[in-house]
């Protein structure tokens, strides 16, 4: 786990390493053990090591092939590097890293096959001396980041924004266009970025960049999509017994686990005692001679905290259990710190107690695996279950009278769950629905000025993979958007703020794979969410320890905002401050922030997209 940073010149000139240094301490976080240069006439490349395989020198970066030809930068983990080291042509090898055997993959498969072989977690910028062709490529379901773009006539490129900014030609104009869908989603899908002329790889692509090529040149390719995963899996289901999927399911889950597990450093697992975390942490201990390291995060308000059943599933296991709980005095000491974590502006609250549990866990361990991605994979979240039955009930009524209603009654104090409902009124059709329903400011350019619509995966309709059913279509919006760009942009700036490595063992691409080719009656069952994967940790956990209501790694943020956190927001949200910054119409800001205060209504979701934008804006 590492980060890196890179620059192409579109002509050989001055450039002082120097800058590149530079751009690397911007991201010593993610690589604290090590740091490397390597510059060849107008590109120069650089990063920064988080030591996790092969702790000597041999695995150090920037590092070459052995014909010379390729240079490669690096960031994330080869899981079955081994196994490929055993498939490629024998050579004398340096050491054991897995980079060095993605270089020597590159030499004997080329770029594409290389990437279809490698099963893991990456972003890599790889130079070809002999074509002089730079490659971009990213992990196929995006778990590890890669930004680029042209600055006038150089192209820089690197794991984060705050590395490029460093760059003298660095232009910071904001994407005015990309702020009205943090707005909208609490997050920036790829490929945009918050500034112009800088995007972020699209997970399973890479790209090919000539040394004097421009941004309009180059197009980005796909070596594996996830809607062709989700199609292939539709079209070709699992048609065995529900035993038989447990058990398919189960085995292919022991393997990306057991996988997940190699490394040099002491390594352990964050456990919420919710399913996906405790199956993860189930099949570690079968897996381990030595008890599992485990840690979570508990919170001092009714309602959301899990720590206790997080407990309860680590005594059954025998894990080495920590815990640690959040108040309200670690949130506001960490907030100004979260500009700085997440380099582009990034809305999701649950990313205080997602960098405490990191903070805590890099007290004992180097590598954390989680259990993000079983949700999307296997039908968890509960709108699967609802938004169904709530369509088929909205759509009884005519569009014309639902407009109606919705512009007499929008504004009125309705309680909160009528309002959510109202929300959705204005919905054409039951995709249209499910984006009303998954947006917290619903027509963002209203409130971000000089904003224009984008498109993106939820209002694309091209972009959308044939799928079977309404709850298939949801999971894969959520699995090709909500997912990379928002919960593994969490969890991977949370935890590299904390030079911290983790792994993610369902979205091992073969658990993906499988999850799309099990039938909807597998995934939701009685209008209960992962039935498989509940069958697969039962066989290790008790039914009792996990039946509960499903909470989410949320916090008690609207209370918060009332409270402790109040006049920092209040210092953000001042009308004069947002009409002097010119980014927002601050009119329909300043009404849900008092509504709010006033206990009336909770908009601390709306709100906390706003406030995030304005603690980053602060400190650019």
């Amino acid at each position: 786990m590492c980060g890196f940073a890179g620059v192409i010149h579109s002509s050989v000139k001055s450039f002082s390493t120097s800058t590149l240094q530079k751009m690397l301490d911007a991201i010593k976080h993610r690589g604290p053990d090590d740091a490397g240069l390597w510059s060849e006439e107008n590109i120069f490349l650089g990063h920064r090591r988080l030591s996790i395989h092969d702790l000597s020198t041999a695995g150090h970066q920037p590092m070459q092939s052995k014909s010379g030809r390729f240079t490669i930068i690096f960031n994330g983990e080869i899981y079955n590097f081994e196994e490929l080291r055993a498939q490629l042509p024998s050579i004398l090898w340096e050491g054991r890293s897995d980079t060095e055997v993605m270089l020597h993959a590159f030499e004997v498969w080329g770029i594409e096959k290389a990437l279809r072989s490698f099963n893991g977690m990456f972003a890599f910028a790889l130079w070809d001396k002999q074509e002089k062709i730079l490659t971009l490529a990213r992990d196929r379901m995006g778990e590890k980041p890669l930004y680029w773009g042209w600055c006038d006539d150089t192209l820089l490129f690197g794991s984060e924004l705050k590395a490029l900014k460093v760059h003298p030609s660095f232009n910071a104009k904001i994407n005015r266009s990309a702020l009205a869908l943090l707005m909208q989603h609490n997050y920036i899908p790829a490929p945009y970025s918050i500034y112009e002329g800088i995007e972020k790889l699209c997970p399973g692509q890479y790209v090919q960049i000539k040394v004097g090529q421009t941004r309009n040149d180059v197009i980005p390719k796909h070596y594996w999509q996830l809607n062709t995963a989700i199609e292939s899996g539709i079209k070709q289901p699992f048609t065995g017994t529900d035993e038989q999927a447990v058990d398919l399911l189960e085995n292919t889950l022991k393997q990306a686990v057991s996988s997940q597990m190699l490394a040099d450093v002491p390594l352990g697992a964050f456990l919420s005692g919710g399913v996906d975390s405790s199956t993860i942490v189930a099949l570690m201990v079968k897996s381990s001679s030595l008890p599992v390291k485990t840690f979570a995060i508990g919170f001092d308000e009714p309602g959301y905290n899990e720590a206790v059943f997080a407990k309860e599933v680590a005594q059954h296991l025998g894990t080495e259990h920590t815990e640690f709980y959040v108040s309200a005095k670690d949130a506001l000491e960490l907030i100004p710190k979260l500009p700085e974590m997440y380099c582009e502006p990034f809305a999701d609250s649950s990313q205080l107690p997602t960098y405490l549990v990191c903070k805590m866990a890099k007290q004992h361990v180097t590598v954390a695996l989680s259990g993000d991605g079983g949700d999307e994979l296997f039908g968890g979240y509960n709108p699967y279950q609802f938004s169904p039955k709530i369509w088929a009930k909205v759509k009884l009524l005519p569009l014309s009278l639902r407009d109606l209603l919705f512009k007499v009654l929008s504004g009125s104090l309705l309680p909160d769950k009528l309002n959510k409902l109202l929300a959705v009124f204005p919905a054409k059709d039951k995709e249209h629905f499910y984006q009303l329903l998954m947006s917290h400011w619903q027509h963002p350019q209203q409130l971000v000025i000089g904003a224009q619509p984008l498109p993106t995966l939820l209002n694309a309709h091209e972009k959308w993979p044939k799928t079977d059913s309404f709850e298939h279509w949801m999971m894969a919006m959520d699995a090709g958007q909500y997912m990379p760009e928002d919960i593994l942009v969490k969890v991977d700036r949370a935890a590299m703020a904390n030079s911290l490595e983790t792994r993610v063992p369902l979205l091992d691409h073969r658990v993906v794979e499988l999850a799309w080719q099990l039938p909807l009656h597998l995934k939701i069952r009685n209008d209960v969410g992962k039935w498989v994967l509940r069958e697969v940790l039962y066989r290790h956990v008790p039914r009792e320890l996990i039946e509960r209501p499903k909470k989410g790694f949320a916090i008690p943020l609207a209370q918060w905002l009332r409270g402790p956190l109040k006049e920092w927001a209040e210092t953000l949200l001042d009308e004069q401050r947002l009409i002097q910054e010119g980014y927002f119409h601050p009119e329909l800001i300043c009404t849900y922030w008092l509504e709010h205060l006033s206990g009336k209504r909770d908009h601390s979701t709306r709100l906390w997209g706003v406030l995030m934008f304005q603690a980053w804006l602060e400190k650019q």
